[in-house]
């Protein structure tokens, strides 16, 4: 598989391998949750070296500085949520430890894609992870058929500190109280997160050289989406398959023939195309019942209450919902609801800003770069995301999509202001894509 072709270059590139190629035994001790804000920092730590060398950090685009800004006025926004409420100096304190191991992560892994690391090794790390997927999948799966414990421990590290129990929990497998039937989250704290990861894994094997490990990844990914039971990791891989056609096919005058097409059909059959589709999303919702009307009441309450009682700058802290929402945290499943409630319209806009942004400069260039290409896909995954996950409490996990949406963004650097170094293979190189 020509594994040796890709071992890490320098220090960085040893970081995010040992860091992503390490997920299950971090996962089996209870340190994954704990490995990601780790890397982060200590990535965070090499740029700042590296700042400081002459020539030795690529400039830093405007893409990834809207990021620093944006998770830096997330802080803000939670420093003054606090005052605003009264909610004291240890709350801040914990709050503050809070968003250096969520939101400041995003603008760490993102800035991160400025120091030497190659795309090829993030893929092929995360193509790692899917073969020892495919190895302990029948652990896993043995585990719900011989009746064996969901959860047969708790880390002791748990005593550190986190969002809840099942950050440091290994699962083996959980019953879905709706439908009964078994689901799996394998290395993540709930089963639809397990589809957002495997997502981005999809989307490193698509970019992935070598034969064997492409279809490696593509096998596991798919066996963890379906593994998960999410419908919005189903609906997300469709997304990012027929992404590269729609590159492939989007461009010159065929842009221009295909609109005009599509407007002709839809103004044909319009009316029943927009009756389909209202079908089908019913009947989506209706798949999972349970969980659409918990989302929907829990989106009901954010809304109200950011409107009512803290539009601006926000709550400043998370808090539970009432029975009718199963005591879920009011706007969990969804990051715009949960940042409204939690930082107001201030928290809002420092993350649609940078996204957008991200969004916006990447589209503009995928159509010549399969780097950008792959960081435009993965900014588009985030998006997706965003209407079903809480970014800040998963960001320890899908890093690696962070970090490769930081790489694409400096692939629009201009060479001669790329940092001098010692003659690099095109394999070698840290921007080949």
């Amino acid at each position: 598989m020509a594994t040796q072709a890709l071992t890490p270059a320098n220090t960085e590139e040893r970081l995010v391998w040992v860091a992503l190629t390490a997920t299950y035994p971090l996962y089996f001790i209870g340190a994954l949750y704990i490995s990601g804000p780790v890397l982060a920092w200590l990535l965070f730590a090499l740029v700042l070296k590296r700042s400081r060398q002459p020539q030795g950090l690529a400039p830093i685009p405007l893409a990834t500085w809207l990021w620093i800004c944006g998770m830096l006025l997330m802080l803000l926004a939670l420093i003054v949520g606090h005052l605003d409420w009264q909610l004291g100096l240890p709350k801040l304190i914990k709050s503050s430890i809070g968003w250096a191991k969520g939101w400041a992560l995003l603008a760490l892994f993102v800035l991160a894609g400025s120091l030497s690391i190659r795309p090829q090794i993030v893929y092929r790390a995360a193509m790692v992870v899917c073969l020892h997927t495919l190895c302990l999948l029948p652990l896993f799966i043995f585990a719900w058929l011989l009746g064996l414990p969901g959860t047969p421990y708790v880390s002791p590290l748990k005593v550190i500190g986190g969002p809840g129990p099942e950050f440091f929990a290994v699962s083996l497998y959980e019953i879905d109280p709706g439908s009964g039937l078994p689901r799996w989250r394998l290395f993540t704290p709930w089963a639809p997160a397990l589809g957002f990861v495997a997502n981005i894994f999809f989307l490193f094997a698509m970019q992935e050289k070598e034969r064997q490990w492409r279809w490696i990844g593509i096998c596991a990914s798919i066996a963890m989406i379906l593994m998960s039971q999410s419908r919005l990791a189903a609906v997300s891989l469709i997304v990012l398959a027929g992404l590269p056609l729609a590159f492939s096919i989007l461009r010159g005058p065929r842009l221009f023939i295909l609109a005009s097409a599509a407007s002709t059909v839809f103004a044909l059959i319009g009316i029943t195309l927009l009756q389909m589709a209202s079908d089908f999303w019913e009947s989506f919702k209706g798949a999972r019942a349970d969980s659409t009307r918990v989302r929907a009441t829990l989106a009901r309450i954010a809304i109200q209450r950011w409107r009512d009682e803290a539009p601006i700058w926000g709550h400043g802290i998370v808090e539970r919902g009432p029975h009718l929402v199963e005591y879920m945290p009011i706007g969990s499943h969804h990051s715009w609801y949960g940042l409204l409630f939690v930082k107001g319209i201030v928290g809002f806009a420092a993350l649609a800003i940078p996204l957008l942004g991200s969004l916006l400069l990447l589209g503009l260039n995928a159509r010549h770069d399969p780097l950008i290409r792959t960081g435009f896909s993965a900014c588009a995954l985030l998006m997706l995301y965003t209407f079903g996950e809480n970014l800040e409490i998963l960001a320890y996990l899908i890093w690696p999509a962070l970090l490769l949406i930081g790489i694409a963004h400096g692939r629009s650097v201009p060479i001669a202001q790329q940092p001098t170094s010692a003659p690099l293979t095109p394999l070698q190189s840290p921007k080949a894509s």
